[in-house]
């Protein structure tokens, strides 16, 4: 069996998973935190381990005791910053409660509406560096893209924003960036949404908005005063739900759009062919093209490599592999999406892959609640990149570009590229 999880793995994880999918499907393995969990490698399983309701999302349903607290399973820092009651760490019913109400303010609709600042923000990042004729696009462009756009979206003012630029250049040891870990940026950002929340809460108090009761959509104001807002037959997110909630959106929201930016972008330079095809669909207007060219990439090389951690609340069976009440099972999307049996020729890159049922963003109740977002980011991003910078090239070897460790999420630490220089 190939290696897992050293260094090799992290620059290429495919011919390893292609292994474990025809030999080991669903595996039992020890990770590099000591935790043993099953590795589901098969898309059939996959799917169904992903909305089975006997597997939890609660860290507490794990057998091996105290692990969550010592960090090696769910986000770090999350139990101490008093994090837990969010999206990816609770089952119906309280899930099925929190979803409904969030999904009040995080509408398609406002998604939509935010389009216009998204391009503002890609181009004015382009203008920051088009001059210099080289960028490193994942420090210059793809991780503040999405941290300026949830921030926005999220309602943080526009002078605290550099603030959450920092603590999530500590998440994920960019350039330049204090370190101090994970565990450290998770309870300041915490700490600031919480006081944020409490804030806006007072200002909102006595106003009652249109259409906060009844199940109708929250469009207008910020996303935080719409998480306020939005109640269900009197029920409404408490504040320390909301603070939770809202820093689900951002944790989530913005390494999962870092990772698809970049990854994106490495394959469409690796990829010459696609990427002119790609380049005349963004000249031409094509929108279709553009949005399915994004979901082949999110298939292909997805910036989520294993889904969150699920635990079985009772003996269950994944792909003929028994399952006991406690064990861990981690989801490997990234082998799921290139499985044969499900995809044609999965290895290769095609934008226009057509009845792409990828898993990138998950399957079931616990589907990525900011799957629109990060598609409109994404798609956003790879457009301005191709129309303003149509010479684009990678500036380094492949071989020599390093992808950032961690269990879930997949990404290159830097993007070297090199372009024709815009005039000052």
């Amino acid at each position: 069996m190939p290696p897992l999880f050293d260094w090799r793995f992290a620059a290429d994880p495919y011919p390893a998973y292609a292994w474990l999918r025809e030999h080991a499907p669903v595996r039992k393995t020890r990770l590099p935190s000591g935790v043993e969990a099953w590795l589901v490698t098969r898309y059939a399983d996959a799917r169904q381990a992903l909305a089975d309701p006997g597997l939890s999302k609660n860290p507490h349903h794990h057998g091996e005791q105290g692990a969550h607290g010592k960090g090696k399973v769910g986000i770090p820092g999350e139990r101490s910053a008093n994090l837990m009651t969010h999206l990816l760490n609770i089952d119906p019913p309280d899930h099925t409660r929190l979803r409904r109400l969030v999904s009040k303010a995080f509408t398609p609709r406002r998604v939509a509406a935010f389009a216009p600042r998204v391009r503002e923000l890609a181009d004015g990042l382009i203008d920051s560096f088009a001059t210099r004729g080289e960028a490193d696009l994942i420090h210059e462009y793809a991780f503040p893209l999405p941290i300026y756009a949830i921030c926005e979206m999220l309602g943080v003012p526009r002078e605290d924003q550099e603030d959450f630029r920092t603590w999530a250049g500590m998440m994920l040891h960019q350039p330049g960036s204090p370190r101090g870990g994970v565990g450290r940026a998770v309870k300041r950002m915490r700490a600031y949404l919480a006081e944020l929340i409490h804030r806006k809460r007072a200002e909102l108090a006595g106003a009652e908005p249109a259409g906060a009761e009844g199940g109708e959509e929250l469009t207008s104001g910020d996303l935080i005063s719409g998480l306020i807002r939005a109640s269900d037959h009197g029920e409404h997110l408490t504040e320390n739900e909301a603070a939770a909630m809202a820093f689900i959106l951002l944790f989530a929201g913005f390494e999962t759009t870092v990772n698809l930016i970049g990854n994106g972008t490495y394959a469409l330079l690796r990829h010459s062919e696609q990427r002119a095809i790609l380049q005349r669909a963004v000249a031409d207007g094509d929108e279709g093209l553009l949005a399915g060219a994004v979901e082949e990439l999110l298939r292909y090389d997805g910036p989520v490599e294993l889904a969150t951690w699920r635990f079985a609340t009772r003996e269950l069976t994944i792909g003929g592999q028994r399952v006991r009440e406690g064990e861990p099972v981690l989801v490997v999307l990234a082998a799921a999406d290139r499985d044969p049996e499900k995809f044609s020729a999965p290895d290769t890159l095609d934008l226009a892959r057509q009845d792409n049922q990828h898993l990138g963003y998950g399957h079931g109740i616990h589907y990525c609640l900011g799957a629109p977002l990060a598609r409109l980011e994404g798609q956003t991003a790879l457009a301005a990149l191709l129309r303003r910078l149509p010479d684009l090239r990678l500036a380094a070897d492949p071989a020599e570009l390093r992808w950032r460790g961690g269990l879930i999420m997949r990404g290159l630490r830097t993007l070297p590229v090199e372009f024709t220089a815009a005039d000052n």
